[in-house]
């Protein structure tokens, strides 16, 4: 059997398949989950708040970030995968980016988080991945930063890792996906629009009992408030009782958290957040503009259960604010938004988390792997149900 390369990894031909730019391991083209067939959320009329999306609807909406995949999915097993989320093109490690971190319920592992809430700021891609795969991430992390040119001599790194658990359909405790992989999700990863639903770090998630994944959205404040651009981008493997627009749609497909109390519907699981702006903000109003991301997921029906892990991450990608050598060697000056123009931006970040949560549903497909199957969220129904509720025509 013939061996090929793939970047800097070599795999059996049988065993290799690449699509956008995605590295996919799969035992055939029928386990890969991910099918353009599946519509967003906006295409079917679901446009949640007031404000404009961006022209891709995505997080790469924002100048300067880029998004790369690394998915795995092979035999009947493994389906997981690793996402990077880069905030500009640039050595990250040199011209540091402010960031905020707020959590919603802590039972997760956010690897790097305590330096940012130190000092406000990231130097890294930040990697979203699966639980026991969080220190491959973090070997990728330290492997492409410190090849980078102008980091010849730096000598502490902090790697941003964010993880869900995917132990049901992939089986987590074999830990297949290692660093080489997931260095690929850095190398590959482009400012274009991004792939959702099975893909990357969302490959082997659940949300509110049918398949979870990738989701990504934005908005665009209008040139009064200011025309900054807010994207989320999210992996969604959470529970409760599935919300669309305000319509209780888990209740009336009769799955979802507590039902009838005795059944063995369970909510926890995990969501990590990624928020993205142009807006000049301090670490301090990134950390109020991720707080308010968990509004968005509060709309979608989640109460965050004891054993969810609920993170946000939020950063800024304007240049005035950018945390470049110069500027950490003596007393600098920066523009920042004022505290009185935050509202519109907090607006967004809620309209655009909720929608990506939507698009992480609606973009998944069925899936069958490690302990079993997990459906996809049937869309003909939903519709079905907002119209019910006078929610689309």
């Amino acid at each position: 059997m013939r061996v090929y390369s793939i970047g800097r990894h070599f795999v059996k031909r049988s065993l290799c398949k690449v699509v956008y730019g995605v590295l996919l391991l799969s035992w055939s083209a029928g386990a890969l989950g991910q099918s353009a067939e599946r519509p967003r959320a906006r295409e079917l009329g679901i446009a949640p708040g007031i404000f404009r999306p961006g022209p891709l609807n995505a997080i790469t909406d924002v100048p300067g970030v880029r998004v790369g995949h690394v998915t795995l999915i092979l035999g009947d097993s493994v389906r997981t995968g690793a996402t990077a989320i880069l905030p500009h093109g640039g050595n990250l490690f040199q011209e540091k980016v402010p960031a905020g971190i707020a959590v919603g319920n802590g039972f997760g592992k956010l690897m790097g988080s305590t330096q940012v809430i130190e000092l406000g700021e990231i130097e890294t891609p930040i990697m979203l991945t699966n639980t026991l795969s969080v220190p491959q991430a973090a070997e990728a992390i330290l492997t492409w930063t410190l090849r980078q040119p102008g980091n010849e001599t730096v000598r502490s790194v902090n790697p941003v890792v964010g993880e869900t658990n995917d132990g049901f359909l992939n089986n987590i405790r074999a830990r297949v996906l290692r660093a080489e992989h997931i260095l690929q999700a850095i190398e590959q990863a482009s400012d274009g629009p991004v792939s959702e639903g099975n893909v990357g770090a969302g490959t082997g998630t659940i949300a509110f009992g049918w398949k979870g994944g990738i989701g990504t959205s934005s908005r665009v404040l209008p040139e009064v408030l200011g025309g900054y651009t807010v994207g989320v981008l999210v992996q969604a493997n959470f529970g409760g009782i599935l919300h669309i627009l305000g319509v209780p749609v888990g209740k009336e497909l009769g799955r979802y958290y507590l039902k009838e109390v005795v059944e063995d519907t369970s909510a926890d699981g995990s969501i990590m957040i990624v928020i993205a702006t142009d807006a000049p903000l301090s670490d301090r109003n990134l950390t109020r503009l991720a707080r308010r991301a968990f509004l968005g997921v509060a709309r979608t029906g989640s109460p965050m259960t004891n054993g969810s892990g609920d993170y946000a991450i939020a950063f800024s990608t304007a240049p005035e604010v950018r945390r470049t050598p110069e500027r950490r060697a003596g007393v600098g000056t920066y523009r920042e938004l004022s505290n009185d123009r935050m509202s519109p931006l907090f607006q967004a970040v809620v309209e655009a988390t909720e929608e990506a949560i939507y698009n992480a549903l609606f973009r998944a497909e069925t899936m069958e792997g490690y302990r079993g199957r997990v459906e996809a969220l049937p869309l003909d129904r939903v519709q079905e149900i907002l119209r019910k509720y006078g929610r689309l025509p």
